[in-house]
C-alpha cells in the first residue's frame, strides 16, 4: 500500500535528504519549501501525513497547522529545531499527532509516521482504485505480484503504480509529468529514476519471452503501454482531467472480491 508522505521543510538540504530516506522507505513524498506551498500542495495532493517544520518562511508552521486543522483531519508529525516547551505545547493544541526534535534520526521518523497513521486507522489512496484485468494480466492495488497466466510478476510498490497508470491508458501516451505526480507527486519526480523503472518494468514482463504488454517510449512525451487486443494511439491523449487516471482503453475493472 503506497502512503503518501508530505514533507514541509524550509532547508533545502534538509528537504533533500529526508525526501530521499523516505523515498527509500517506500513511500511517496510531495515536498514543500514554505508555508503558502504546502498550503497548496496540501490542497491539491491530499497527503496521507504532513511533516512539518515549524520555522517557515512567511506562513510559519503554526499558521499551516492550523489551516489544515479547520479543513481536515490530516495527521499532522511537526519536526523542528525548536526546544522552547511553550512551542510544543501550542503545537500539540493546534492539533499536531506527534513531535519529534531536531537532529532527526530517521529510522525514529519513519517509525513515528508509520505509527501516527496506525493511531489515525489512515487508508492510503490506492485502496481506492479498483483491480483491473488486461488482456489476461491483472493489477490489484492490494498487492504487488502481478498475476500473469501461471506465473506472478513481482513488482516494487513504486514499479506497480507506473504499469498501473500505463494500464488503465493502455494504447494511449501517458505523459511523462503525469506520470511523475502520480508515482511521487507533484514536482516530485525525476527523468533518470522514471527510465531506471520503466527498465526493470520491461525486464520482468518479458523475462520468459512472452510478454503479456510492452511499454514503448514517445520521445519528449512518456510511453505508452501495448497489449494485443489494444490498438495504441499514435498521438499523445487529450490534456489529462483532473483524476490521476484517464480513460481505459479495452480495460475492464473487477471489484476487489472477485
Amino acid at each position: 500500500m503506497m502512503i503518501k508522505v508530505m514533507v514541509v521543510e524550509d532547508d533545502v538540504d534538509m528537504l533533500d535528504v529526508t525526501a530521499y530516506v523516505l523515498r527509500r522507505a517506500r513511500f511517496v513524498v510531495v515536498e514543500a519549501s514554505d508555508g503558502a506551498q504546502a498550503l497548496r500542495r496540501w490542497k491539491a495532493d491530499r497527503p496521507d501525513i504532513v511533516v512539518l517544520d515549524l520555522g517557515l518562511p512567511g506562513l510559519d508552521g503554526f499558521e499551516v497547522l492550523r489551516r489544515i486543522r479547520t479543513e481536515s483531519e490530516t495527521p499532522v508529525l511537526v519536526v523542528t529545531g525548536r526546544r522552547d516547551a511553550q512551542d510544543v505545547l501550542r503545537a500539540f493544541n493546534l492539533g499536531t499527532d506527534d513531535f519529534i526534535p531536531k537532529p532527526l534520526e530517521f529510522r525514529e521518523l519513519i517509525a513515528r509516521i508509520r505509527a501516527v497513521l496506525r493511531r489515525a486507522n489512515a487508508v492510503p489512496s490506492t485502496e481506492t482504485e479498483p483491480r483491473i484485468v488486461l488482456d489476461g494480466l491483472g493489477l490489484d492495488p492490494d498487492a504487488y505480484e502481478v498475476p500473469w497466466r501461471n506465473n506472478f510478476v513481482r513488482l516494487t510498490p513504486t514499479e506497480f503504480r507506473i504499469l498501473y497508470l500505463l494500464a488503465t491508458n493502455a494504447g494511449h501516451v501517458v505523459s511523462a509529468n503525469r506520470l511523475y505526480a502520480y508515482v511521487w507527486g507533484s514536482d516530485g519526480g525525476d527523468a533518470n529514476a522514471l527510465r531506471s523503472h520503466i527498465s526493470h518494468l520491461r525486464r520482468k514482463l518479458e523475462s520468459d519471452g512472452n510478454a503479456p504488454a510492452t511499454i514503448s517510449a514517445v520521445p519528449a512525451v512518456g510511453y505508452v503501454l501495448r497489449c494485443p487486443s489494444v490498438q495504441s494511439s499514435a498521438v499523445p491523449a487529450k490534456p489529462e482531467a483532473a483524476s490521476p487516471l484517464g480513460p481505459v482503453a479495452s480495460l475492464r475493472a473487477i471489484s476487489s472480491s472477485a
